[in-house]
């Protein structure tokens, strides 16, 4: 196996960071409807499966990411161009606290995915 680049390292944690991340999410909101404080109970429910499922993804793309393996980029970095949309969303509705820290993520883990050492790890000579 090559060595692999820091590039590559701080993608694949960034990355592992947000699925942790939504399975917390996933996790608080199922707790948060279990104890009956959910308005509608059926939404909370596929939400927390939801978190649970994307946040449980992400750790096996990070994990991907840090085998070299060259299928885990693409949903990296899809998953990116989505974070970033919803962090401009949630900027401009004034969440700041949500909004700033999830736009970062997704520029620092697109930058390095995306970077020459991460790209010839990843993809070879092509």
């Amino acid at each position: 196996m090559q060595n692999r680049p820091f590039t590559l390292l701080v993608a694949a944690v960034a990355v592992a960071i947000e699925g942790l991340a939504a399975v917390a999410i996933g996790g608080w909101v199922a707790y948060e409807t279990l104890l009956g404080g959910a308005g509608d109970v059926m939404s909370s429910l596929v939400l927390a499966a939801f978190a649970l499922a994307v946040g449980a993804g992400l750790v096996w793309v990070a994990w991907g990411i840090l085998q070299l393996m060259r299928w885990s980029r693409g949903p990296a970095v899809v998953t990116q161009i989505f974070a970033g949309l919803l962090a401009i969303t949630l900027i401009q509705a004034g969440q700041l606290a949500w909004g700033v820290p999830l736009i970062v993520a997704a520029v620092v883990i697109l930058v390095t995915l995306l970077a020459p050492p991460s790209t010839h790890a990843l993809m070879g000579d092509v």
